[in-house]
C-alpha cells in the first residue's frame, strides 16, 4: 500500500467564472481534505479571463495552466462534447493540450469535475493515471471511470447512470457524499426555535440575474421589524456596487468573497439562496431555506430537495414580486415548518461527505503496520481504557500476564493479522482480522485520545486495503460483529458499505434458566 505523502491526485475542472464556481469549490474542499492526508494535489484548469486559477495557487495547491484561447475554438470536426462551448476548443485539442501541460508526469488518480467533457476524454486521460473519477450532475453523456459522484438529490438517483458509466464503475450518489468544506460540519447541532431574528441572502458567486439586488428592495416590504439581514456576494457579482449601496442605506451587513459561510449559516434562522452546492451547505447546517434555481441544471436538483422537505421551493417566486414577499412573510411566521426543514436537512447532509469520497479514493491518511512485541505496553494501556472495555466484547480489566499470552498467541497465528494505524506519526488505533477461509472478522477500536471526526472510518478504510494486498490471507469477504447499544460502530460499518445480516442470533444463558 502506498504511503499517505506518494498519493497523487490530479483534478481536471473548470476554473470559469461564466457558469459558477461550484466546481472549483467542490473539488477545492476534496483537494484541502486529501492534502490533510498526506496526498500531493494538482489542478489542471485552462486560462481564461475572470477565472479562479490564482486563488487555487494562494490555497497552496499547484496548479496546471493550461493556455488561453483566443479566439475560442470548439470545432471538432463534428464531434462535439455535449457542452463544447464551455470548453473553449474542441475535446481533441484540449486533451492534447493536457498532455502537452503535464510532460511525462503521472497521477494514481485523475479527478474529471467539467460539463464539456466525456468519455471520448477520459479514454485519453487515462495516460494520466491509473484510475479516474467524474464528479457530475448532469447524467447527460457517457463516462470512462472508475468512481463517479453525484452529490445532489433525484428520484432516479440508482438509475442515473445506469448506461452511462461502465458496471464496474463504483457510484457515490446523493448528499451523504456532499463535497463541503469541514466548516460546515464544525458548526452544525445549533437548536433552532423558528423564530426569525435573522436572515441570510446568498445567491452563489456569480449571480448575473441580480436576484440578490431584487430580493434585497423587496425585505422591507416582507420582513417583521428588528430582523437583522446579512447579504453575501462574489467579488465578480456585475452589480456590486449598486448592493453595497443598498445595504449600506436598509442597514444590511454586505460580506463580498466572504469565507465565513459556514458561521455566516450557523447565525441565521433563514435563507433566501438558488440551488448548487450552498443547498447542502445550508442543510448541513440545519437552516431552513427558501430557494429557487438559476440555472437549468439546477431545476431538478431544487424540486427534489422541495420533495423531501429540505428546502422550500414555490415556483412562482423566482419572477413574481408579488408572491415572493408573501412567502418571505409568511415564512417568518411560520415557526413549525421552518424547525421541520431544518431537522430534514441537518439529518440529510452531515458534513462528512468530503471523508468518505478521500476514503473511496483509498487517501485515508492512515498507514498500517504489523504489531510486534514492542507494541505490548501501549497495546495493554490501550485495551484496559475505559473507552475501549466499554465497546469490547469482554469489558473487564484484562492483567498484564493474560494480555501478554494473548499478544504472543496472536503473533504467532498465522490466521490471524493484528495492525496498529497511525497518521503522521501518531498511533490511530488498533485493528485485528481474524481469517477464517476466505472471510475475516474485523475488530477495531480508536486508540485513547483520538477524537478526529471520522477516525474510525479512515483506519477501517485504510486496514481494508491493506487486507486486499495481502495476498497470503486469501480474503474476499470481511464480517464485523458489533453489540446492540454501540450505535457508532453500527453507523461507522453502515456507512463504509457493511450490509446487516439479519440471520445470526444471540441469547445470553444462566445456569439457573
Amino acid at each position: 500500500m502506498k504511503s499517505a505523502d506518494s498519493f497523487s491526485v490530479a483534478f481536471r475542472t473548470d476554473a470559469s467564472l461564466l457558469i459558477g464556481t461550484g466546481h472549483v469549490m467542490r473539488c477545492l474542499a476534496l483537494a484541502d481534505a486529501l492534502r490533510a492526508r498526506g496526498a500531493q494535489t494538482t489542478f489542471i484548469a485552462r486560462q481564461q479571463p475572470g477565472d479562479l486559477i490564482d486563488h487555487l495557487a494562494r490555497e497552496g495547491h499547484e496548479v496546471i495552466r493550461l493556455p488561453e484561447l483566443s479566439p475560442r475554438i470548439t470545432d471538432d470536426d463534428g464531434e462535439r462534447t455535449a457542452h463544447a462551448d464551455w470548453l473553449g476548443t474542441g475535446w481533441r485539442k484540449d486533451v492534447s493540450d493536457v498532455r502537452v501541460a503535464v510532460g511525462v508526469r503521472s497521477f494514481d488518480w485523475l479527478i474529471v469535475d467539467h460539463y464539456a467533457l466525456d468519455a471520448r476524454c477520459e479514454r485519453v486521460l487515462r495516460e494520466l493515471a491509473p484510475r479516474i473519477m467524474v464528479i457530475d450532475d448532469l447524467a447527460d453523456r457517457d463516462h470512462d471511470c472508475d468512481l463517479l459522484l453525484d452529490q445532489n438529490l433525484y428520484p432516479d438517483m440508482a438509475l442515473r447512470y445506469a448506461r452511462r458509466v461502465p458496471e464496474v464503475t463504483r457510484q457515490l450518489l446523493g448528499p451523504r457524499y456532499a463535497l463541503l468544506r469541514p466548516g460546515f460540519a464544525a458548526v452544525r447541532g445549533r437548536s433552532r426555535d423558528g423564530s426569525v431574528r435573522r436572515l441570510l441572502v446568498f445567491f452563489g458567486g456569480v449571480d448575473a440575474a441580480n436576484q440578490t439586488g431584487r430580493v434585497i428592495g423587496l425585505l422591507p416590504r416582507a420582513l417583521p421589524a428588528r430582523v437583522e439581514v446579512d447579504v453575501v456576494i462574489g467579488a465578480a457579482h456585475p452589480h456590486r456596487a449598486g448592493i453595497e449601496a443598498a445595504c449600506t442605506q436598509a442597514g444590511y451587513s454586505c460580506y463580498v468573497q466572504t469565507g465565513r459561510m459556514a458561521e455566516l449559516m450557523a447565525a441565521a434562522d433563514l435563507a433566501i439562496g438558488a440551488g448548487g452546492t450552498a443547498v447542502w451547505e445550508r442543510a448541513c447546517t440545519g437552516l431552513p431555506a427558501l430557494v429557487w434555481p438559476l440555472a437549468e441544471n439546477q431545476r431538478e436538483q431544487v424540486a427534489t430537495a422541495a420533495d423531501a422537505g429540505l428546502l422550500h421551493a414555490p415556483s412562482q417566486v423566482s419572477h413574481d414580486d408579488e408572491v415572493l414577499v408573501r412567502h418571505i412573510a409568511a415564512l417568518c411566521d411560520s415557526p413549525h415548518l421552518l424547525r421541520a426543514l431544518s431537522a430534514v436537512g441537518a439529518a440529510a447532509v452531515d458534513g462528512a461527505g468530503v471523508a468518505r469520497v478521500c476514503r473511496a479514493l483509498g487517501c485515508s491518511g492512515v498507514t498500517l503496520r504489523r504489531v510486534s512485541a514492542d507494541d505490548a505496553d501501549a497495546l495493554f494501556a490501550w485495551r484496559n481504557c475505559e473507552t475501549v472495555r466499554k465497546v469490547s466484547r469482554n469489558s473487564d480489566p484484562i492483567p498484564r500476564p493474560v494480555h501478554d499470552a494473548w499478544l504472543a498467541d496472536t503473533l504467532a497465528r498465522a490466521d490471524r493479522r493484528l495492525l496498529v494505524g497511525e497518521r503522521n506519526g501518531v498511533s490511530v488505533g488498533v485493528v485485528r482480522f481474524d481469517l477464517t477461509g476466505d472471510e475475516a472478522e474485523v475488530s477495531i477500536y480508536l486508540a485513547p485520545g483520538e477524537h478526529a471526526a471520522g477516525a474510525g472510518g479512515d483506519l477501517l478504510a485504510a486496514a481494508e486495503r491493506w487486507l486486499a494486498l495481502d495476498r497470503s490471507a486469501g480474503v474476499c469477504k470481511i464480517r464485523a460483529e458489533v453489540a446492540g447499544d454501540n450505535a457508532p460502530s453500527r453507523h461507522m460499518f453502515l456507512s463504509a458499505g457493511y450490509r446487516p445480516d439479519a440471520a445470526r442470533f444471540l441469547k445470553r444463558i444462566h445456569p439457573d434458566d
